[in-house]
């Protein structure tokens, strides 16, 4: 696994990219090929650390953040989290890493500070193969988000799937 390491408002010493690479190398006995790249941005703010992990693998991607005073915390908590994700959805994820890239995501890193005005700060661009919602509702588990737009393959539509506060989850079709 090949790691791009990031930081925003903090420096990436060389002493903290060898912490995350040692760390990040547990996660490479669940992954069949060396081509998988994993981004990792590290954020500074006042009292707090925040490191984020993206790992895009062919049909899905793994991500998750953690917040903490102390970056070391941060990382091997975000880790864990990650290595328990990828154990939960063993079976699922088996069957979908051995597909080849099929997706190519465009990760946009771009850190606009905010104005008065009201302007979009951030696009991201992917392209997508059809899914079954099976597998969208995997996707949503494994990126942590609360809602999934996705091309649903039962009917040729654009959908949003997304989780209700009573943790089931909504499908909107738009045709």
């Amino acid at each position: 696994m090949r790691i791009k390491i990031r930081g925003e408002k903090i420096t990436a010493t060389a002493a903290i990219k060898n912490y995350i690479e040692e760390k990040m190398g547990r996660l490479d006995k669940y992954f069949n090929s060396d081509d998988i790249e994993a981004y990792v941005v590290i954020k500074s703010n006042k009292s707090s650390k925040t490191i984020e992990v993206t790992i895009p693998t062919g049909s899905l991607t793994l991500r998750r953040e953690e917040v903490d005073d102390d970056l070391y915390a941060a990382i091997d908590s975000v880790i864990d989290k990650l290595e328990r994700q990828i154990r939960k959805n063993k079976s699922r994820l088996e069957k979908r890493l051995k597909v080849t890239n099929e997706v190519t995501f465009s990760l946009d890193f771009n850190d606009d500070t905010p104005t008065d005005t009201k302007k979009i700060v951030k696009r991201k661009n992917f392209d997508s193969k059809p899914m079954s919602e099976e597998e969208a509702i995997l996707q949503l588990e494994l990126l942590g988000h609360d809602f999934f737009v996705f091309k649903n393959a039962d009917n040729d539509a654009i959908s949003v799937l997304y989780r209700r506060k009573d943790k089931n989850y909504g499908l909107i079709n738009i045709k």
